[in-house]
């Protein structure tokens, strides 16, 4: 379907190595999901290009309404790993269940018509993604974006944070049970940004899963329930920022900063 590098990316069952339904269309940590109840699986997630091993044995899993933030060194497989659960790729080994629903997925460059209208946008992305109610869903999407007023702004007229709140949007057209976001803040200033965050945090508080990736150490600290470090292609943390602060004790009272902890907590594994 052509839609630039906007997709939500449905996942039948019958994708390579995925299994689940096949559908149409900082605060605190958040506490661990009951077994069964997870929206999103990984299980040893492997992907090589020729000789570079990009992933090796990724596994983790993300509860309904969790928000999962993914960081690590630059090339150390954050983006393999997001297009693998969005189904862009399929993995060489492991697989991706999905018990709750579909994932959508926000590329880090937004791919929008920047001539036409917000609406306009939202009314096309919704008929690519066939939704049974075109006109509900545009009215749906303007109304979470907060956007309602600006409906006949041309997108090129918008500030970035705005730009990335629709291509948001557009991720959540098929109302996915997980969400994956790609660097999402990256180009904004502190106040798109936090205004980004604002609406990011009002789908988590609904239900929605969102799996994010960042370059961003702080933002990783203060809106992920949980974090996910890869390096090398491998899973080498999974918890809370205050757990990975407990593994990486300063030496220095005065330098006792998240970003610090983490950097001491890469060295300390050869990263």
């Amino acid at each position: 379907m052509g839609r630039g590098s906007v997709d939500t990316h449905p996942r039948p069952s019958s994708f390579p190595g995925v299994e689940g339904t096949s559908t149409s269309a900082g605060g605190p940590p958040a506490a661990a999901s009951p077994a069964g109840s997870a929206a999103i699986e990984a299980l040893g997630l492997s992907k090589s290009f020729g000789e570079r091993r990009a992933l090796h044995a990724v596994s983790f899993e993300a509860a309904p309404g969790e928000l999962l933030a993914i960081i690590g060194p630059n090339g150390a497989g954050k983006t393999t790993l997001l297009s693998i659960l969005a189904g862009i790729q399929a993995p060489d080994g492991g697989e991706v269940r999905l018990p709750q629903g579909e994932v959508g997925f926000v590329p880090q460059q937004a791919a929008l018509y920047r001539r036409l209208s917000i609406e306009e946008n939202l009314r096309l992305f919704a008929r690519l993604e066939k939704v049974a109610d075109v006109e509900a869903t545009v009215e749906q999407m303007l109304s979470v974006t907060a956007l309602e007023e600006r409906r006949g702004d041309q997108v090129g007229t918008l500030s970035g944070g705005n730009q990335q709140r629709i291509n948001i949007a557009i991720g959540l057209l098929s109302r996915p049970a997980v969400l994956l976001l790609d660097e999402p803040s990256t180009g904004l200033d502190p106040r798109q940004r936090a205004r980004l965050w604002e609406f990011v945090l009002a789908l988590a508080g609904s239900g929605t899963t969102v799996i994010f990736s960042t370059h961003n150490i702080a933002e990783a600290e203060r809106y992920g329930h949980r974090l996910l470090v890869i390096a090398d292609g491998e899973r080498i943390f999974d918890g809370t920022s205050r757990e990975l602060h407990a593994e990486a004790p300063s030496p220095d009272p005065g330098a006792s900063d998240f970003e610090s902890a983490f950097v001491r907590f890469l060295s300390d594994r050869g990263h």
